[in-house]
């Protein structure tokens, strides 16, 4: 009982474990990987918007997953992430809309405008 009132206030245990364990791999990369992913990692922070603590750290495992098998292949931090690391990390991110804050807002948009026009559709249901 105090553990999960504990978690209420402070987060789940578990998540914090994730990213202490997230950042601990991401140390043991060499240095030029570790500079590519602390980059691509303060941009999908910034840009991604996501607000989903588990869709973050299920990204940013990923995101090291790619470097940590990148760098044991000695592919090239430029053959990872192309000529243009934006859209790189763009084109990556769209692997995780569902946990971006903005995604809920285009649902709630939706939901009310079919609830002002009496159209039963779902949220979920948006052609892009």
């Amino acid at each position: 009982m105090r553990s999960q009132w504990i978690e209420k206030v402070t987060g789940a245990f578990e998540d914090k474990k994730r990213y202490r364990d997230y950042k601990n791999r991401k140390q043991k990369l060499p240095n030029n990987y570790r500079t590519a992913i602390d980059a691509l990692e303060r941009y999908l922070m910034y840009f991604g918007a996501i607000s989903d603590g588990n869709m973050m750290l299920r990204m940013l495992d990923d995101l090291l997953d790619l470097f940590e098998q990148s760098a044991t292949d000695g592919t090239p931090v430029r053959e990872v992430v192309g000529d243009d690391p934006v859209e790189f990390a763009e084109i990556f991110l769209q692997n995780y809309s569902e946990g971006q804050w903005v995604q809920k807002e285009r649902e709630r948009l939706i939901r009310a405008i079919n609830q002002a026009t009496g159209d039963n559709r779902e949220a979920e249901g948006r052609a892009d």
